[in-house]
């Protein structure tokens, strides 16, 4: 104060005003509230390919089948001559994903490490080094886990969105109109569309494409649920009638391995039949000027 008044009155008075040192303490970090990070599906359809790959039904003790089904108690696993060893470790990759309210289809890419000789018969000369199934399930949201459905299904290279989810509770009798439809379509679709082709089984101006390299001998469905009674009459109903349908196939290839697979599909009644008018994947996009109310119809070409 003494420098200031010797300095002269406007030194003094801006001492005197001065508003006080204050000291600063930073503030402490907000602690972001915690949040439930969504369970990616993705890794779990991977773990349980490159499981499922490698299993065998009858050996339903090994490791790698409680491994399995730890991940997916219900699902059914391929069944192997005793001639025939496990494949060669892979590559699993998921390539697609499909999400509904609290449900998931992942579309995974199996890689072979080497290409193997074609079924007899087929039209390629090697079996291809990459084969697509779709693995279904439940769960990821809101914390909660991530459930497999069961077995996956072989589908084509994926280019379309997944069938949701349904209550399949009414078993559809074999031998019955829908039961007999389904399985001229599976075996159409596995035997890579040949046979007549897979037109007659769909509804007007839909296509699908098959994944036309299945290594499949023999081809057989071994049971449908549908969502609707409907579907269980054993008379086709009016036209326009609806139902979801989840369809078990077994297909058996060169080797003797059977393969359980599961589709999931929508069948629409037309003219005295029924024709699938969704599927759960190797669905292409629908023709310019078409439209569906279906979130997984198939687009395509007429009969």
């Amino acid at each position: 104060m003494w420098s200031a008044l010797g300095a002269g009155p406007l030194a003094l008075a801006a001492t005197l005003y001065a508003p006080p040192t204050a000291v600063v303490q930073a503030a402490p970090a907000p602690h972001p509230a915690e949040a439930r990070t969504p369970a990616d599906p993705r890794g779990a359809a991977e773990l349980f390919m490159d499981l499922w790959l490698r299993a065998d039904g009858a050996n339903a003790d090994s490791s790698i089948a409680s491994a399995l089904r730890a991940l997916a108690p219900e699902a059914d696993l391929p069944k192997r001559p005793r001639s025939t060893d496990a494949p060669a470790a892979g590559r699993v990759v998921a390539v697609r994903t499909v999400a509904g309210p609290g449900t998931w289809t992942v579309v995974v890419a199996a890689l072979r490490d080497h290409a193997e000789p074609a079924p007899a018969g087929s039209t390629n000369t090697v079996t291809p080094l990459v084969r697509y199934y779709a693995v279904s399930g439940t769960g990821g949201t809101e914390g909660t886990p991530v459930a497999i459905g069961g077995a996956p299904a072989e589908v084509a290279a994926p280019d379309a969105t997944a069938v949701p989810a349904a209550q399949f509770t009414h078993r559809v009798p074999a031998g019955g109109a829908l039961e007999t439809s389904l399985g001229e379509f599976v075996r159409a679709y596995l035997g890579g569309g040949q046979g007549g082709g897979l037109e007659r089984y769909l509804s007007p101006g839909l296509r699908v494409s098959a994944p036309k390299t299945a290594p499949y001998l023999r081809i057989a469905v071994t049971d449908v649920l549908a969502d609707a009674e409907a579907a269980t009459a054993a008379t086709v109903p009016a036209d326009g009638t609806k139902a979801r349908v989840r369809i078990r196939v077994s297909g058996e290839d060169k080797p003797g391995v059977r393969w359980p697979l599961v589709y999931r599909a929508e069948v629409t009644a037309r003219a005295g039949r029924w024709e699938v008018s969704a599927l759960e994947s190797g669905i292409t996009d629908l023709p310019a000027g078409t439209s569906s109310s279906s979130p997984a119809a198939i687009s395509g070409g007429g009969r």
